[in-house]
């Protein structure tokens, strides 16, 4: 028998729905009795287990612990345990996480405190600074008891002698029946006792009616057994009534006494009747159940323990406890990986130098920048042609100039092996359509994505290269688009994907595009009809071109002319093709430098041309990569002409003056303020802000003085402003 603790309000709704509907059925009584209710708390999952074993008698609870998720004021987290699971040993608890911990089978865990008191358990779990603290909190699910499970088998002794495994319906009718049995028997042991205490008082009054007879037989018997049967023969008692006639006090002879004992005895005859009517309808007796049910209900019900939740708990994967947010993903040439949130880069006007977006190793650089979400599978594919796979949530989460964390931590490379591409798959579950891959050296091939299902942390073989070549360029597609492949030195192709047939993992695929000698290929991407081209060189130029000025040929061409590549702008290192460049653009650097701008900042101009600066850099830095974003953020705001056009109206220090020749000087002042012929000028930040009053109707309205905290220095204009230039500055 193994039946668990329940809570005692939910049972005894429970019985009383019973005693109202006695055909009620198990999934009826579910609805007052949620689950198993245990002292130590913890939470139930998958409450249709539950229904099913109160359904057959047996069945499976699963149980987790309470734990909650706590930023501290460093950054960091601890996971604090509240509640663990019924009849667990909260010491050896603790003593598991310690050796997981030890062995490395949970990473991410820095201390380990057991805070618990007599106000309850309280277990405190530090987690390190690049530790994802739901990720670690399902680990501790999977490998401690954390989480157990409670076999339920409601096996009970029926009257006593035969053990049957019972259903929630029968074991609530067999407690009925079992109160039943209580109630009438206590009903008749109360009918005796008031019948015998009826009987007695009958004597008594009979007595107190006769108190002169009584005296006088008592006195003139022998003894006590003569005075008794004397009594009996006298009066008709019983040997209980004689006895007790014998056993009263003198007191008993008073008015009030005798008063009391006709009160109790009819009060008796009362209740008498009362428990035979109980016995003789057996709705009252379940009416006294009832009663007694919602007593004990209002004396001891509490508020439940354990909370019982609907969803399974093999429905609640790791990804369940990791929210599906955005993510910005980037790599180095190092190997060096990183997660950050997108908010990291805030939104900055075209040509801006940008901020930090990563601290790298010397003669490292950030090579693959990608906007993903968290839930993504992201695909990782080297120079050799394999192809690994993760989570992005896998992906260590690190600081805008933190270098990131070695990728061999997250998939299994080897030491000559470099990521050339990576790829992001929200999920396999819709698996129509093909990764288009393009080599170093210009060959392409098409393959169906669900062929890289099976991809793992060890790596599979995605492409079969040729001597000397490298897998550098990997897109999802379609199957029957059209593709544009670019090279670094500004060659590009554009053809149909239908002529490339589709292969098998371990091929080596077609040409797609002859190159000269020392050129390869840096990007291939699908070209909607209507779509942009967005091109980035590596001295911070870009430009956008539509993609009607790429003419189609047939693949292997030597392609036609992307960019006027020239010292000035550099050679190409990204590309991306848009039906729609709403959003912002991201530019990384080699020196870790980003800038986050919005696309539509960067000029559409012909394919033929340079294109325009999109990032300031410095002598010794190249741009490296680029991502463009759908989530955009305010843009900075360059100031400097809002704070020219107030310069010159901060500039007089009359004390009043028309707002007529105050328009005047303004006008004029402006002028030679562009020209540079005004010096002295008092900073900006010596005024105070205040608004000029003026009124066209009325030019005897005045302007007050501005306020300034010192006092504004003389302005002194070199150049004598002739009646001429006062009278040409009243035009617009």
């Amino acid at each position: 028998t193994a039946i668990p603790p329940h809570n005692l309000t939910e049972v005894t709704d429970a019985v009383i729905h019973v005693l109202d509907n006695p055909d009620a059925t198990v999934d009826d009584l579910c609805n007052f009795i949620k689950g198993p209710d245990f002292p130590t708390g913890g939470i139930i999952y998958n409450s249709q287990d539950i229904k099913s074993a109160y359904a057959t008698g047996k069945g499976r609870v699963v149980i987790r612990a309470v734990a909650e998720i706590e930023e501290t004021k460093g950054g960091k987290f601890k996971i604090i345990v509240t509640e663990i699971p019924y009849q667990q040993n909260k010491a050896t608890l603790v003593e598991r996480i310690a050796e997981l911990v030890k062995t490395k089978k949970i990473i991410g865990i820095s201390d380990l405190r057991d805070e618990s008191s007599r106000e309850g358990v309280r277990v405190v779990i530090e987690l390190k600074k690049d530790a994802y603290p739901k990720k670690i909190l399902n680990q501790l699910y999977k490998y401690t008891s954390l989480q157990t499970a409670f076999n339920l088998n409601t096996v009970a002794l029926v009257d006593g002698i035969q053990p049957r495994l019972l259903t929630l319906k029968e074991m609530i009718s067999y407690f009925i029946d079992h109160r039943k049995i209580v109630v009438r028997r206590r009903t008749e042991f109360e009918l005796k006792k008031a019948k015998d205490r009826a009987h007695i008082l009958e004597g008594l009054l009979i007595a107190t009616a006769n108190i002169d007879k009584v005296i006088k037989t008592i006195k003139e018997s022998k003894d006590r057994d003569t005075a008794k049967k004397s009594l009996i023969k006298l009066f008709k008692l019983s040997e209980l009534q004689a006895e007790a006639i014998l056993m009263m006090r003198l007191q008993s002879l008073a008015a009030l006494e005798r008063y009391k004992i006709e009160e109790e005895y009819k009060a008796l005859k009362k209740l008498i009747k009362e428990l035979e009517t109980i016995l003789k309808d057996p709705k009252k007796i379940l009416a006294i159940i009832k009663e007694e049910t919602i007593e004990i209900k209002e004396k001891y019900g509490d508020e439940r323990r354990t909370r019982v939740v609907k969803g399974g708990i093999d429905e609640f994967n790791q990804e369940d406890l990791i929210p599906n947010e955005p993510a910005i993903v980037a790599l180095t040439t190092s190997n060096y990986i990183k997660r950050m949130p997108p908010a990291t880069y805030r939104s900055q006007a075209r040509g801006g130098k940008g901020i930090i977006g990563m601290t790298t190793r010397d003669e490292d650089v950030v090579e693959h920048l990608m906007l993903t979400n968290t839930h993504d599978n992201m695909l990782f594919f080297t120079n050799r042609g394999r192809v690994f796979q993760s989570k992005v949530y896998d992906i260590p989460v690190g600081q805008r100039t933190g270098k990131g964390q070695a990728l061999v931590n997250v998939i299994q490379m080897a030491p000559d092996e470099k990521v050339t591409a990576m790829v992001n798959l929200s999920n396999f579950k819709d698996m129509a359509g093909y990764l288009f891959m393009a080599t170093k050296k210009g060959f392409v091939k098409k393959t169906e994505i669900e062929q890289f299902k099976v991809a793992r942390k060890s790596g599979l073989i995605a492409v079969k290269l040729k001597q000397d070549d490298e897998l550098s360029w990997v897109k999802s597609t379609s199957g029957k688009e059209d593709m544009i492949l670019v090279t670094r030195d500004g060659k590009a192709i554009r053809f149909s994907e239908k002529e490339v047939r589709p292969m098998g993992r371990a091929t080596s695929g077609v040409r797609g595009i002859k190159l000269s000698k020392e050129d390869f290929v840096i990007g291939i991407d699908t070209a909607p009809k209507d779509g942009e081209v967005l091109v980035v060189m590596e001295n911070g130029y870009g430009k956008r071109t539509e993609v009607s000025q790429y003419t189609k040929h047939h693949r292997g061409g030597s392609g036609i002319k992307v960019a006027a590549i020239t010292p000035k702008t550099g050679n190409i290192v990204d590309m991306r093709i848009r039906d729609n460049f709403e959003g912002d653009l991201v530019v990384m650097s080699e020196n870790g430098q980003v800038i986050r701008i919005p696309v539509s900042s960067v000029s559409k101009i012909g394919r033929a041309t340079q294109g325009v600066r999109i990032m300031s850099l410095k002598d010794d830095d190249k741009v490296t990569s680029i991502a463009s974003m759908e989530l955009g953020d305010e843009t900075e705001e360059d100031d400097s002409k809002k704070e020219i056009a107030e310069k010159p109206k901060a500039l007089f220090k009359d004390s009043e003056v028309s707002a007529k020749k105050l328009d005047k000087k303004v006008k004029t002042v402006a002028k030679l303020v562009k020209s540079k012929k005004v010096i002295n000028k008092p900073k900006p930040d010596k005024l105070k802000s205040r608004k000029l009053v003026s009124k066209k109707s009325t030019a005897k309205k005045t302007v007050k003085k501005p306020i300034v905290k010192k006092q504004v220095k003389k302005v002194v204009i070199k150049k004598t402003i002739s009646k001429k230039v006062v009278k040409n500055s009243k035009k617009k």
